[in-house]
């Protein structure tokens, strides 16, 4: 099916191009969405006669997305959640997980806006990127963690499993100091 874009889509192509795409996805998501219209005779006449004010339109919410992203971009957000002591979660960070930490923040985001590239498995600092508008998006750091204080631990750059590895390291020198010193006493008694 050909279709008029009425904004730009990622992989798809810019505003006011003619684009060929596949029935299903022009009739439930572009069509609906309000993304593109189909390319028909009297349609692409209305899209040029349109086209100033959707030009301006976008321009216009480009502007609120810039100055959203100037905002959010940088920002970070503790996500609480249980996990072995190896730091493997139980299930998963998801997109509403995401969007919920930033929104209690005190930002607009929702789910639709974010972007994992990998899921989300594990303790951690994790960067995420947040799609706000076509052209538009700012990158956050999701601090996983499974309390307030774990949290404050990864963001000043330890990783949960160094300080384990640092605390069962001190646990084994302390064990090994124990038996040298009852090794001692044995031999004082001999």
């Amino acid at each position: 099916m050909q279709v008029i874009l009425l904004e730009r889509v990622a992989k798809l192509g810019q505003m006011g191009e003619v684009v060929n795409v596949k029935d299903g996805y022009a009739r439930n998501f572009l069509l609906p969405q309000g993304k593109a219209m189909r390319a028909s005779e009297s349609n692409i006449k209305s899209f040029e006669a349109q086209k100033a004010q959707l030009e301006a339109r976008n321009l216009e919410t480009r502007k609120e997305a810039e100055a959203a992203a100037e905002k959010l971009n940088g920002q970070t957000f503790v996500v609480i959640r249980s996990a072995s002591d190896a730091g493997a979660l139980y299930g998963s960070v998801t997109t509403r997980d995401a969007a919920d930490a930033a929104t209690e923040a005190g930002f607009s985001v929702n789910r639709a806006q974010v972007v994992l590239t990998q899921p989300i498995k594990e303790l951690g600092l994790h960067t995420v990127s947040v799609v706000l508008h076509p052209e538009v998006s700012a990158e956050i750091t999701l601090n996983v963690a499974r309390s307030n204080e774990e949290a404050e631990v990864q963001a000043s750059g330890k990783s949960i499993q160094e300080l384990a590895a640092e605390e069962e390291a001190a646990a084994e020198f302390e064990i090994s100091e124990l038996f040298d010193d009852i090794g001692g006493a044995q031999d004082e008694d001999e």
